[in-house]
């Protein structure tokens, strides 16, 4: 017989899935059909709610589709139908997620030019502008807003205003910004985002959903590759009688509208934005202080989550360091970085300052257990 789930997990230092409240979790439990009218009034008022905290609405011309699956499902589903099939992706790229993006296309014949840039950099306008005005046939921009392959916060606004003139479509990957970093989605003339329920909302796996300019989706009608991604299919069966096309993760929708109440109640956008600057704030100051370096600039480094260098001890060994830690209750992320070791620690979910503290003494016993000489640490 299985054991009843404890009271309190251990926390996720991770860019997602995150740790959620018990409330969140409660909401749960309970089972709705897929065709329950409550059901449909949940899965309508989330899509409203979505657009809301965006900013915006249907009267304003926008739509909010949402897709079973991780957040990756979402942005394959931009990447296969937001360009004709004699369309071609311009891919802004500075870390693994952007990367990725790059292999969609491959993967779905999709045509497609790359600006690669290194991940300790931010993406660049000018380049975007000049690939753009260099090479009329790309129909389409795609960019990751916040790469959590090392954290960096990419100029979405910069590089949507460039695309604008170009008349370009705009795609922007904001999986783990969206809900927590204030933005303004007119201002950088977005056509299709994408993020996930288990990101800054601080739901549960189970869905993404795409926040779509309504008469950019409208060109999508014939252009998809596949049938289960389809947006415009989802949408239009979304708008026809508020069913999902294919059976909906139901539970992890109850759980996220209970993750949008709470969202509110914290001060919605800018509420979570600041205990999470809180969180990453005391983070950095106390991974400073035993010593370890961050891999970005202070002035590139976002608040979502951070990448870390390895100490210079030939005592520390990561996978030792991941699994003490978390035999002691911590949960942190391994490194992306392609030229560098690091591991990552997130800041977001629902932690705040004293579990950040917490994990930090645990850091600092790891260490020692590990026999790596603080004053090493340093990797200058």
């Amino acid at each position: 017989m299985s054991k009843l789930p404890s009271s309190k997990d251990k926390p996720l230092f991770t860019p997602g899935p995150l740790t959620t409240s018990q409330t969140v979790k409660l909401a749960m439990l309970r089972d709705l059909g897929s065709r329950d009218i409550e059901f449909i009034q949940i899965a309508r008022e989330i899509r409203n709610e979505l657009l809301s905290i965006a900013g915006l609405s249907q009267e304003q011309g926008f739509e909010c589709v949402l897709m079973q699956g991780a957040g990756t499902f979402g942005v394959e589903a931009v990447m296969s139908c937001a360009v004709p099939r004699d369309g071609k992706w311009l891919i802004v790229s500075n870390g693994a997620y952007g990367q990725r993006m790059k292999k969609i296309a491959e993967v779905h014949g999709v045509d497609y030019t790359i600006i690669e840039s290194p991940e300790d950099q931010p993406n660049s306008a000018e380049q975007v502008d000049q690939a753009l005005s260099d090479d009329p046939t790309i129909s389409a921009v795609a960019i990751v807003h916040c790469e959590t392959t090392t954290g960096i916060m990419n100029p979405i606004e910069a590089v949507g205003q460039i695309v604008r003139k170009h008349d370009k479509t705009y795609f922007v990957d904001s999986m783990s910004a969206f809900g927590a970093v204030p933005f303004d989605f007119e201002a950088c003339q977005i056509d299709f985002l994408v993020s996930s329920a288990n990101k800054c909302i601080e739901g549960v796996p189970g869905f993404s959903f795409c926040l779509a300019r309504r008469s950019r989706l409208e060109q999508t009608a014939t252009w998809s590759r596949t049938l289960s991604l389809d947006l415009y299919d989802q949408w239009q069966g979304l708008e026809k009688n508020g069913q999902f096309r294919y059976t909906p993760p139901t539970h992890a929708m109850l759980a996220f509208r209970q993750a949008i109440e709470e969202l509110k109640i914290e001060g919605g956008v800018a509420g979570r934005q600041k205990r999470y600057q809180a969180n990453c704030e005391t983070l950095l100051a106390g991974m400073r202080k035993l010593g370890f370096q961050e891999y970005l600039q202070p002035e590139l480094q976002g608040y979502i989550i951070s990448s870390f260098l390895y100490p210079e001890s030939d005592n520390f060994d990561f996978d030792l360091f991941y699994n003490k830690l978390n035999d002691k209750g911590f949960v942190i992320y391994p490194g992306k970085v392609s030229n560098a070791n690091c591991f990552r620690i997130g800041s977001v979910g629902r932690i705040n300052t004293a579990d950040v503290e917490a994990l930090l003494s645990a850091i600092e016993v790891v260490l020692r257990e590990m026999h790596v000489d603080l004053a090493m640490c340093n990797t200058a």
